[in-house]
């Protein structure tokens, strides 16, 4: 594949919606690129390069990252550096959201994981090395850290925020009791934190079970959704079998045991109803997230750039939901 230089699409604001972070003024676009999958060292740099033009030639602002996103761990900051080196210099920068992330596991040692000042500190800056950037727009603490107080973590993120690596700060996978507890921390230490984000989608709906949402919305913070899709299962991909290329034939992080035949049913029926709703299952199942009022953006992860048209042509076709419609998606999942 060869690329000309790259003119973002002029129409590219035009059919997106963007949505405040809670009570901030940061606002997102409803959706947003995740580099967690096909971004790595392993993966095609020009279907890397690819994606991200198509994403933000249909408004896509946002792309968020980790510190072990790949694999391996660091090569996907490290492929998004050289694709904002390459397609977004100068002040097309400012046209992006860029946030990344630490929390896992990341180099040997007590100091490469979790929610200590050093780790992450040290991983902030490895991250930007890694991308190229004097700063993210958002940096996370990406899970709880049982060993550490969450005031030491959430002073780091003050630190990384003063000191011009980050303009905002956020947390991932915190418990509701935790996440309302760092959100005070830094709401005392009056540091701009904007985000949480979470795992929710049909299969997975503890967070509007455990009061998660609640607490976003009474600290004024934003929900950013990730795996909205299931991790590919809410798509018609496994409607007739486990194709040859998909993410579940590796048996890492989305196993083959996951698509049980009651759970194919379901797919089949919400497929179903996505088809008279006149959309794809993929792009409902986003819309269905969506409708949370306490959710801001939601993290799409793709393989090539027709998956991404995919998700946000039926968004702009059917992005509401009838009470009917919902009262029979309840009744599929049970």
């Amino acid at each position: 594949m060869s690329f000309n230089a790259y003119t973002p699409s002029p129409t590219r604001y035009s059919a997106m919606e963007y949505r405040h972070c809670g009570r901030t003024g940061l606002r997102l676009p409803r959706v947003s690129l995740g580099l967690w999958h096909n971004f790595g060292g392993i993966d095609d740099f020009d279907n890397a390069r690819a994606m991200v033009r198509a994403a933000f030639d249909r408004g896509i602002t946002h792309f968020d990252l980790a510190n072990n996103y790949g694999p391996p761990p660091g090569s996907a900051e490290e492929t998004f550096g050289r694709i904002l080196k390459a397609d977004f210099p100068g002040n097309l920068r400012d046209e992006l959201v860029v946030s990344s992330k630490a929390g896992y596991t990341m180099w040997p040692g007590p100091y490469g994981d979790f929610g200590s000042r050093k780790y992450l500190i040290a991983s902030c800056d490895q991250s930007l090395k890694r991308l190229g950037l004097d700063y993210v727009d958002v940096f996370y603490h990406h899970r709880m850290d049982p060993d550490t107080p969450v005031e030491e973590s959430m002073l780091a993120l003050d630190h990384i925020v003063r000191s011009g690596r980050a303009l905002y700060a956020g947390i991932s996978n915190y418990s509701p009791e935790r996440a309302r507890e760092a959100f005070a921390i830094l709401r005392e230490l009056k540091t701009p934190a904007v985000l949480h984000q979470v795992r929710y989608n049909m299969f997975d709906r503890g967070r509007e079970q455990d009061g998660s949402f609640g607490v976003m919305k009474e600290s004024g913070i934003g929900g950013i959704i990730f795996s909205p899709m299931a991790q590919g299962l809410l798509t018609d991909r496994y409607l007739n079998g486990i194709p040859a290329d998909s993410r579940m034939t590796r048996e890492a992080f989305l196993k083959s045991s996951a698509l049980t035949p009651e759970k194919l049913e379901k797919i089949k029926k919400l497929n179903g109803l996505a088809q008279k709703r006149g959309q794809s299952l993929a792009s409902m199942a986003i819309a269905w997230v969506l409708r949370q009022d306490a959710v801001t953006s939601v993290l799409v992860g793709a393989s090539r750039t027709s998956q991404i048209d995919d998700v946000l042509d039926g968004l702009n076709a059917n992005s509401t939901f009838a009470a009917d419609e919902l009262a029979e998606i309840d009744a599929i999942l049970g």
